[in-house]
């Protein structure tokens, strides 16, 4: 019999939690917080505070919804980090009293390693396509970039990262600079399909090895708006598409370039996406038309599995409750990737 685990993620500002019997997902339950739409991004504060009021219902729902009761669970696996600390603490907390209460082992895991696992699941109908071992992933969220080299379920090696600004930091504070609501990513996404995006030109920032830079990007964009608006005050309202769409190609121009160079040194073609930003529809035709001139096995994740969900905790769990992994009581959550390595 596989095991049964529940998936914890509680990272930011999502409260999330799963059932997967093996690699089989039976439920995966989200409660999103809109309360940050307004402050146009994530308050820590109340978003730990949302997560406290969450995280019970959330968890309860997603046992009943896979005809699981705690008493089957095999173990818990829970985002120790990183992500926003107050956050983590609620789901790092509820794990702990729930393995005391039932006597379940728990299981740590990093929410990074969590978002490239996603590819690894299944559903209970479906085998979904998995990438192969070594698979090279192009890891894109709100606060990381990285490409990662994954030699098998516990072997990650980051072979290149960005040095300041993550992509999708990017595309949120050029969509402020443009009184574009957050979360900026989207809604950039949603209008550079009505757009040009050859229309405007804007820098590409030059870093060595694998590594990624998008803060020249953004601030080489604000004072490019600064001067158009100078001359022409109406200039963002009269050529928002065209500013999407030109900054997007941008964007996914920086992250193909270094992700074909990194897949030729490594000599890999299998190539997966993962992170909130692998659901930009722009991003996800550009990889899949790479793949095809290159003669890449590429692997998108299902756009349900590229927010922050509890689903790909919990299959990252499994494998580390396979390898014999067990966290103890005292563990706590951390907030930065660098205390997890």
């Amino acid at each position: 019999m596989e095991a049964i685990i529940l998936g914890i993620e509680s990272s930011c500002d999502d409260t999330s939690a799963a059932v997967l019997r093996g690699t089989t997902m039976l439920s995966n339950v989200i409660a999103s917080q809109a309360v940050h739409v307004k402050y146009g991004g994530v308050i820590p504060e109340l978003a730990s505070r949302a997560h406290q009021q969450n995280i019970v219902p959330v968890i309860d729902t997603a046992l009943k919804e896979a005809g699981i009761t705690a008493d089957q669970l095999d173990a818990i696996a829970f985002t120790r980090g990183p992500g926003l600390l107050g956050s983590l603490l609620v789901g790092v907390s509820f794990t702990k009293g729930l393995s005391l209460a039932k006597n379940i082992p728990m299981v740590e895991v990093n929410h990074l390693q969590g978002h490239i696992l996603s590819h690894l699941i299944d559903l209970p109908n479906e085998s979904l396509p998995h990438p192969k071992f070594p698979f090279l992933c192009l890891l894109v969220s709100g606060g990381h970039t990285q490409l990662v080299k994954v030699t098998s379920p516990l072997e990650f090696e980051i072979v290149g990262s960005t040095i300041d600004d993550a992509a999708g930091e990017a595309f949120d504070k050029c969509a402020k600079v443009m009184g574009l609501p957050y979360p900026g990513g989207p809604v950039i996404d949603r209008l550079a399909h009505e757009g040009d995006a050859e229309k405007f030109r804007f820098a590409k920032p030059q870093v060595d090895d694998f590594d990624y830079s998008f803060s020249g990007l953004k601030t080489s964009f604000l004072y490019f708006l600064r001067d158009r608006m100078e001359e022409n005050p109406n200039f963002i309202e009269e050529n928002k598409a065209d500013l999407c769409a030109s900054l997007q190609k941008t964007i996914i121009d920086i992250l193909l370039k270094k992700l074909v160079k990194a897949a030729k040194a490594l000599n890999i073609n299998e190539i997966a996406i993962a992170g909130g930003v692998s659901a930009n529809s722009g991003l996800r035709e550009a990889i899949e038309a790479e793949g095809r001139r290159r003669h890449w096995n590429t692997y998108l994740p299902p756009l349900k599995f590229t927010t922050d969900n509890a689903a790909m905790i919990a299959v990252a769990g499994y494998y580390h409750y396979l390898n014999g992994e067990e966290s103890t009581l005292d563990v706590a959550p951390v907030a930065r990737l660098e205390e997890l390595l």
